[in-house]
């Protein structure tokens, strides 16, 4: 062993933790209280909920695992992840800190899976990856979600649970506890799953420290607090809000995610109506094309979008309407004529990808600016990354005879029957945001 290290998790911190964390902050005690039972054997199975950015990680999943294997050099820790590159980047971090204290093997020390002298180590693995032949008497899981659009993914959820049940959960000695530590993005993440099951099954304890601080506060604050105020204060969380938007905020800064049956868009986002769009704009049109004419099929809509002077977006030039190929094709080729700085964006789903080729071979779109999009998420994540500029009033519609139908829609949406128009305008500001990184949304 290269040298003594303290017996109590919050002196461990204090003498092994970065020189600028004090660790004395009322979160960080919280926590310390919450991991000294896990230790004990108190608790088994801890969920820690809280905001990004706020060192649930550094805490937990750095400090916390490597003070453990240190205090007892036999223990086998699962650590996992979204993905394996950051279970190993957490892994290489626990150990760096380890083998100040304890003896290593020397034939096994990748940041995949490491040993210690005594017989115990790491384990790093990302969702989703297989783990036989390791037994855990620890196993921590730190944000298994990576992302919004795989928040928003029934397959990817759906995968993350069979992953805990039938990979995770088998590799577990008898009484070995569970750490699970997230920022919450779906009411139906593994974390909301794990809290539906303890009707019936298992009990957690569960840690939910949101950004700014509600109603029966778990570490007394008044409601409207911030939870780090030297970091994040109220002021800054108020201008995160507006700039995600409260479907987001809500969940990962609240902790409190919203079902889609809320709704995204509310009617008063759109009360903004000029006559006319400034000049200069550069646009794109969004086209989110139908395969049927039937009554009861999807609509072929399409709109124009353009950012403005202090990120205003105008929507304008919308149409919904029932159409063949011939229409659709003679549709989008009339627009590509008529209207100049204009980027034209078709989804290349159903025939989309067949129309744009059919029409760039054409001598009247040969060399005009039109585009097939390939879009990897669904049409609520798309509408998302638009939905926070509504919010804080910064959507400008142009007028027209198309706005009342796509007002109802979109604040329907995604409930509405429909929801082409919603999404040709998500075509239209995703090609924006291609163009202009300031806007940066996901596709």
């Amino acid at each position: 062993m290269a040298k003594k290290c303290a017996k109590d998790l919050v002196s461990w911190l204090k003498s092994t933790g970065p020189k600028n964390w004090k660790w004395d902050l009322p979160h960080q005690q919280f926590i310390c209280e919450k991991l000294d039972a896990v230790t004990r054997g108190k608790t088994k199975r801890l969920m820690v909920f809280m905001p990004p950015r706020h060192g649930k990680s550094e805490l937990v999943t750095i400090r916390y695992a490597a003070f453990r294997i240190v205090h007892d050099p036999t223990l086998n820790i699962i650590l996992a992840s979204y993905n394996q590159k950051l279970a190993n980047r957490f892994s290489r971090r626990v150990k760096r800190i380890v083998e100040k204290f304890v003896t290593m093997a020397d034939d096994r020390k990748a940041a995949e899976e490491w040993e210690t002298k005594a017989g115990g180590g790491m384990r790093a693995v990302g969702v989703g990856g297989g783990i036989t032949g390791f037994g855990a008497g620890l196993v921590i899981i730190d944000d298994p979600v990576k992302s919004r659009a795989d928040a928003e993914s029934t397959v990817r959820r759906e995968n993350a649970s069979l992953w805990f049940n039938d990979d995770i959960y088998t590799r577990l000695e008898p009484e070995a506890p569970i750490i699970l530590i997230q920022t919450r993005w779906h009411e139906d993440d593994l974390a909301g799953r794990l809290i539906r099951d303890m009707e019936d099954g298992e009990k957690w304890e569960i840690v939910d420290l949101p950004a700014l601080a509600e109603a029966d506060d778990a570490l007394g604050r008044k409601p409207g607090e911030a939870l780090w105020p030297e970091r994040f204060s109220e002021a800054r969380l108020a201008a995160i809000r507006r700039r995600q938007g409260s479907y987001s905020f809500e969940a990962l800064y609240q902790q409190r995610p919203i079902p889609r049956a809320g709704g995204l868009f509310k009617r008063e986002w759109f009360s903004r109506i000029v006559e006319r769009a400034p000049e200069g704009l550069v646009w794109a049109r969004g086209y989110d094309l139908a395969i049927s004419t039937d009554t009861r099929a999807d609509y072929t809509a399409s709109f124009r979008c353009a950012f403005g002077e202090g990120g205003i977006l105008y929507i304008a030039d919308g149409s919904r309407r029932r159409m063949t190929y011939v229409q659709q094709r003679q549709f989008i080729a009339d627009r590509i004529a008529a209207e100049a700085n204009t980027i034209h964006c078709v989804e290349s789903a159903i025939h989309g990808q067949a129309i744009v080729q059919d029409l760039i071979a054409s001598r009247v779109c040969r060399g005009k600016p039109i585009k097939a999009v390939h879009v990897t998420s669904d049409k609520w994540t798309r509408a998302h990354t638009w939905a926070p500029i509504a919010e804080v009033g910064n959507v400008v519609l142009v007028a027209g005879g198309w706005i009342k139908e796509f007002v109802d829609e979109a604040c329907a949406f995604p409930a509405s029957p429909h929801d082409d128009q919603v999404d040709a305008v998500s075509l239209a500001v995703g090609m924006l945001a291609a163009r202009d990184r300031k806007f940066l949304l996901t596709f």
